[in-house]
């Protein structure tokens, strides 16, 4: 699997990262042949956190075996110095890690959240003393939503984050405004070497009436072709990795796609967003019908 340097932090890390957050719901010995899976595909960086469920119980006897292999990220959605620490400590004792590769400040989606982290006495502090501490080595910043790419841009502008994580895919990129702003984001984020995390690669829609048939809260692609191509079109994009999606079952289909990646020129990449039709809008990650 290709790997793409995760911009300062130096780090190769695979272009599929292991998106712990499938495993918050489900039983040990399937997320054991996940793991299993994704170590043998050559996935070398985790993304995890407190709030997926009990994704942390799960790797705790896992991380062990192969935490000399994985760039290993972790996040907190304190917004207080206090609540920061808390979600700190109680997480490194769910996972039984010591330390970190990265901790980042977890789902900032509006400047409201923005500006609460990043106050004096806000969960930014606590960061900064983590790193201090030798806790983890670099810093980052995450979410999801319509705005967030706008929140982000200020994030960057404010403090030197070493890494941001937002939604990109091709359904987002039919909304005008987030793909302007997306752009926007990626563009500053490459020239200051920040390294570029994605999620919702296989985001297509949302569900609106229609039963569920996987565990994540928006409808994602799920034949291998669709997964191919949403793949191709994300990888194409100046991005370094991104977490695998939020179910389980699809995690072969992601390895397989991932491991025949085809970089799409300008015209293809053009093509795909043209092509992609919602069967429900969601307009939590502003995909349009």
């Amino acid at each position: 699997m290709e790997k793409r340097r995760l911009g300062r932090t130096g780090h190769e890390s695979t272009i599929v990262s292991m998106g712990t957050a499938a495993f918050g719901t489900r039983p040990q010995k399937m997320v054991d042949v996940a793991v299993e899976q994704m170590m043998a595909a050559g996935v070398n960086h985790i993304d995890i956190a407190p709030g997926y469920g009990q994704a942390m119980e799960r790797m705790k006897p896992l991380l062990p075996g192969i935490c000399d292999r994985v760039f290993l990220g972790c996040k907190t959605q304190g917004r207080t110095y206090t609540q920061a620490w808390a979600d700190i400590r109680d997480g490194m004792q769910r996972l039984g890690a010591e330390e970190y590769d990265l901790f980042q400040l977890h789902a900032i989606t509006t400047m409201a959240e923005l500006d609460g982290a990043m106050m004096k006495g806000g969960a930014i502090d606590a960061l900064v003393e983590m790193r201090e501490q030798g806790i983890t080595k670099w810093l980052g910043i995450t979410g999801h939503g319509p705005y967030v790419p706008k929140v982000h841009l200020e994030a960057l502008k404010r403090f030197d984050f070493d890494t941001i994580m937002f939604p990109v895919c091709a359904a987002m990129f039919k909304n005008p405004e987030y793909r302007e702003d997306a752009e926007a984001l990626l563009e500053y984020a490459n020239a200051h070497d920040v390294g570029i995390q994605t999620i919702k690669m296989l985001a297509r829609g949302g569900w609106g009436a229609q039963e569920k048939d996987c565990t994540t809260w928006y409808d994602p692609h799920r034949k291998q072709a669709d997964i191919d191509t949403a793949l191709n079109w994300l990888f194409s994009q100046p991005v370094h990795t991104a977490p695998s999606t939020g179910e389980v079952d699809l995690i072969p289909a992601i390895l397989d796609a991932a491991e025949r990646y085809t970089a799409l020129n300008e015209d293809a990449q053009e093509e795909v967003i043209a092509a992609g039709h919602a069967p429900v809008q969601e307009p939590r990650l502003a995909i349009p019908t």
